[in-house]
């Protein structure tokens, strides 16, 4: 059983194109299209499963850099879930790891105890 990661797809490509597009290299399993939960639109990439190993690979060299809705697919073997992400830097999903002061309780990268014992210089006026 292979599953196969599908990037770079038209926003229209739907379940139907993609088990159309794969069924001459051998049988589909499953094929799971990424959507956006607020939009409901397709997100560009879906992942294909295939029972057989060697028709997986006949798809991949056959779909890799085939132009399909008029953008050339990447196509290759899905990688698991964890592997090959970027790690999480901010402690967790849904957490942003930007800047914008001290929001998260990151001490570490901005604390006003820093300028409290210093002494203040006078302003002088704006106008």
């Amino acid at each position: 059983m292979k599953n196969l990661f599908v990037g770079n797809m038209s926003f229209q490509t739907t379940e139907a194109d993609l088990r159309a597009l794969f069924a001459p290299f051998g049988a589909v399993t499953r094929v799971h299209l990424a959507m956006d939960r607020e939009t409901g639109r397709a997100r560009g990439f879906a992942f294909v499963e295939m029972p057989n190993d060697a028709e997986a690979a006949k798809a991949i060299a056959g779909l890799d850099g085939k132009e399909v809705g008029g953008r050339n697919l990447k196509v290759n073997e899905a990688r698991p879930k964890g592997e090959g992400r970027a790690p999480e830097r901010s402690g967790g999903p849904g957490r942003s790891s930007g800047g914008g002061g001290n929001r998260g309780g990151n001490r570490e990268r901005f604390s006003n105890e820093d300028y409290r014992e210093a002494a203040r210089q006078p302003r002088e006026p704006r106008w």
